[in-house]
């Protein structure tokens, strides 16, 4: 007979809501179930506390001193995704996807073997890899090497990711759509290769915007950053969130990259499509100063709180915000309630991805979870039924 775990007297993030329910796990399996016919064996009293869905890294360049774009040797790549995916769950997060920027071939080449789905022992698990470039516009390159971009019509996948083998680790890719030969890649990706495409570091108008929507394009990637700024009169791809054929689009919420109101407005506009990023780099977890460069940023990096720019200029590289600070942000600056921020780190990635295997507390799903309390302070991180972090 399976043993089945309960988890009691919480409030449960269900579909934007909080509902006073027990949670039922299948030991064995690690998936959530029916209430079971036997009595649970195993009971975890949340003491009123919320239990969501684990939450999902969507863009992340690296975090706690590991950026994914150094590669030295396998071994050593291989750790440092172990060290972030041990970090990521002290934030709630129960699976991320790597980001790898514009950077040279031969990166791409050694990396992406090795960004294939996988899972850590007591960390968050390794979805795949999210590749922000290199067919983007040097235009609005905000902290990518233009030097690297390439224009679609004149390269293919093979020629910059490599092989099968590398292919099989990408899952999305931003492009700019108003690049030459972006429609028919743009096709070719979402139609044959499975791999969801995002549009982004892009002056596209809204036109075009459109039209790549129509070829297959599902996200907006760190929507009103490296695009040009929403016009009443030509909205750009910003518009294209208040859109009939609104795209799920993503959103740094770490207040330095949007300014709070902007957030909040984009958030209102479709609450269902807002996806919550961090796009974190590797100085996140680590203390402030001036960080050495590396394949993506060949230039010193100064770190001060979230926000990272490079040494002696205003640009900015990224963020070292966590997921959980950016729902938290959301629901202050926005006024909505904790269960509708952790939406946009949850079911509407998942949605968006079509991944039916976890991010929603339903039977059938995975047992990946955060226990918060009411301010969302990640107390707690547990993959499949299983705690793999307790804050002390």
């Amino acid at each position: 007979m399976a043993k089945v775990k309960t988890f009691i007297n919480g409030q449960v993030c269900v579909h934007g809501q909080a509902l006073n329910q027990s949670v039922y796990v299948d030991e064995q399996t690690g998936l959530i179930i029916q209430q079971p016919g036997q009595r649970p064996s195993d009971f975890v009293d949340l003491n009123g506390r919320f239990l969501a869905p684990a939450y999902l890294e969507l863009q992340t360049n690296g975090c706690a001193g590991i950026h994914f774009t150094t590669f030295k040797d396998p071994q050593s790549y291989r750790e440092g995704l172990r060290k972030v995916s041990c970090h990521l769950v002290t934030k709630g997060v129960g699976a991320f996807y790597v980001t790898l920027p514009t950077v040279h071939r031969e990166v791409f080449a050694k990396a992406l073997p090795y960004l294939r789905p996988q899972t850590f022992g007591g960390g968050a698990d390794l979805l795949g890899c999210h590749c922000e470039g290199p067919w983007l516009n040097p235009a609005k390159k905000g902290a990518h090497d233009d030097k690297l971009m390439l224009i679609p019509a004149e390269t293919s996948t093979e020629d910059v990711f490599g092989g099968t083998e590398s292919m099989q680790a990408i899952k999305l890719i931003t492009l700019a759509p108003e690049l030459e030969g972006s429609q028919a890649l743009i096709e070719r990706l979402s139609q044959r290769e499975n791999v969801v495409v995002c549009i982004g570091h892009s002056n596209a108008d809204f036109e075009t915007g459109l039209a790549a929507l129509g070829a297959g394009a599902r996200v907006l990637t760190h929507v009103f950053n490296a695009m040009d700024p929403l016009h009443h009169r030509s909205p750009g791809l910003a518009g294209l969130i208040a859109s009939p054929q609104a795209p799920y689009f993503s959103l740094i919420g770490d207040g330095i990259h949007l300014h709070p109101a902007v957030l909040t407005m984009a958030f209102r506009s479709q609450p269902r499509k807002c996806i919550l990023i961090t796009d974190s780099i590797e100085m996140a977890g680590l203390p402030d100063g001036i960080y050495p460069g590396h394949a993506q940023i060949p230039h010193p990096q100064k770190k001060e709180g979230n926000r990272v720019t490079i040494d002696g200029t205003e640009t900015l590289i990224g963020s070292c915000s966590s997921i959980d600070e950016c729902v938290r942000n959301l629901s202050k600056w926005s006024g909505c309630s904790l269960p509708e921020a952790v939406l946009c780190a949850t079911e509407n990635i998942v949605n968006m991805l079509g991944d039916v295997s976890r991010g929603v507390i339903e039977p059938g799903r995975r047992a990946d979870f955060v226990v918060m309390d009411d301010q969302g302070q990640v107390l707690q991180t547990w993959i499949k039924g299983v705690q793999v972090y307790n804050r002390s």
